[in-house]
């Protein structure tokens, strides 16, 4: 009987109609595929079982968090090579080849060659950090546990992956620059597109750590109050706050921002919170921030976009990410978000794309994550350190292939007179 590598690379190929681009290294030893191609370790017979009792991504998934499946070699050459087995593929012609591919014999034939290989045929738990997936509810209960899920994994693991700046959201790059700093010169062009003055007040929506609201009360000496609803961020912004003798000019609250209502701000920034918001209810986010608004006030809403679709109906959250990353996340093309902002009454004056930029910023955190690798998992434990690396990674790739984006959208409560305050020529925020 012919090894174990060499007949799970068979199937594969059977059932995929198509050569395996990557080697794969079997329990017993065993390896088969494309010489020099990335290798896939398929560590058990466990591995096999959760891919096929959850064929797909998710299964995949669970046998990598798990620790069941692993890579050797380089992470993004890996993921490159099966992302076109896995993510890339017409809708359509997806679904026809499937269902032609389950009357084919020989496939048929692959898939009981599986079954064999499996062994008895029990279906494994799935790893204690996957979420369980259900509707996408948005209340105030289900956002805090979702957040909860995400941000309160340890601040000490957050410090590993970020770095000092502690800012979640993609950094602005120049060349040559370092992650501390490009995170900075992001903190900057925000500040500088929402025109802040000393003496305004800014409201920082999903303030993370307090980055945010620190540079801006340091550098532009503005008043700023910055919401999460994660307990952990704010207990290490409120010291960092401290740290900086900025409690006069600070306020980090636990709060939601459908509970807001000490308006009106100047500003209010949002970097890369909306994604928690939900399609269903966007345009109420979007009619609260600018009821907080004075007259004349700017909203920069940063967020991450995903490409639109042929039927909008059809779209489905990445089952990875909502069952062990963003639980309840949700993207939507930039076209829709600016719909949205000017449903609710905001002008909308500028869309900048930082989508390369925010792959670069994914690699660097990658690299981060990697070089503290032991703590890490001490800190946040093996599965949870594997989503992580995974995530950021196959994001990285993502954003470099133009799968998804991220924009920062400059949006205006424009007053009565109509009278913007706005330069008139772009880009010239504080002229």
């Amino acid at each position: 009987m012919a090894d174990a590598a060499s007949r799970l690379v068979s199937v594969a190929e059977q059932l995929l109609g198509a050569p395996l681009p990557v080697r794969i290294r079997a329990w017993d030893g065993s390896q088969a595929g494309p010489p020099g191609a990335p290798v896939i370790v398929v560590r058990n017979r466990r591995a096999l079982r959760r891919m096929l009792f959850k064929p797909g991504e998710l299964g995949l998934a669970r046998a990598w968090v798990s620790g069941d499946l692993d890579i050797e070699g380089d992470l993004y050459t890996a993921l490159g090579a099966v992302a076109g087995l896995l993510w890339e593929h017409d809708d359509d012609a997806d679904s026809r080849s499937l269902a032609g591919a389950v009357r084919d014999p020989a496939v048929r034939a692959a898939a009981r060659e599986l079954i064999r290989l499996v062994g008895p045929p029990l279906p494994p738990a799935p790893p204690r950090e996957e979420v369980r997936r259900r509707r996408h509810l948005h209340t105030r209960r289900t956002d805090k546990r979702a957040v909860s899920h995400h941000y309160d994994v340890g601040n000490d693991f957050y410090g590993i992956v970020l770095g000092p700046s502690m800012v979640y959201s993609c950094a602005y790059w120049e060349d040559g620059g370092s992650l501390e700093t490009a995170q900075r010169d992001k903190l900057e062009l925000v500040c500088g597109k929402l025109g802040l003055k000393p003496g305004q007040r800014l409201l920082d929506v999903g303030c993370g750590w307090g980055s945010m609201a620190i540079h801006a009360a340091r550098e532009h000496g503005v008043s700023a109050v910055g919401i999460t609803l994660s307990q952990e961020q704010a207990a290490l912004a409120r010291k960092r706050v401290a740290e900086e003798g900025l409690t006069d000019r600070v306020e980090i609250r636990v709060q939601d921002y459908r509970d807001v209502r000490d308006g009106p701000y100047d500003a209010i920034s949002s970097i890369g919170m909306a994604e928690h918001v939900g399609a269903d209810r966007y345009l109420d986010y979007a009619r609260d921030l600018y009821d907080l608004l004075k007259p004349g006030g700017r909203l920069l809403n940063h967020q991450i976009a995903r490409r639109p679709q042929r039927d909008e109906t059809a779209y489905e959250v990445d089952a990875f990410i909502d069952s062990y990353v963003f639980p309840d996340g949700e993207l939507a093309p930039v076209g829709t978000t600016v719909t949205m902002l000017e449903r609710a009454g905001f002008e909308v004056r500028d869309v900048e794309s930082l989508r390369e930029h925010y792959a670069r910023t994914l690699r660097a955190w990658v690299t981060n994550l990697e070089g503290s690798w032991e703590r890490a998992m001490r800190l946040a434990g093996p599965g949870r350190a594997r989503v992580w690396r995974l995530y950021m990674a196959a994001s990285a790739l993502a954003f470099e292939r133009n799968q998804i984006g991220v924009n920062q959208v400059l949006a205006l409560r424009t007053p009565d007179s109509g009278a913007s305050g706005l330069p008139a020529r772009t880009r010239l925020w504080n002229a």
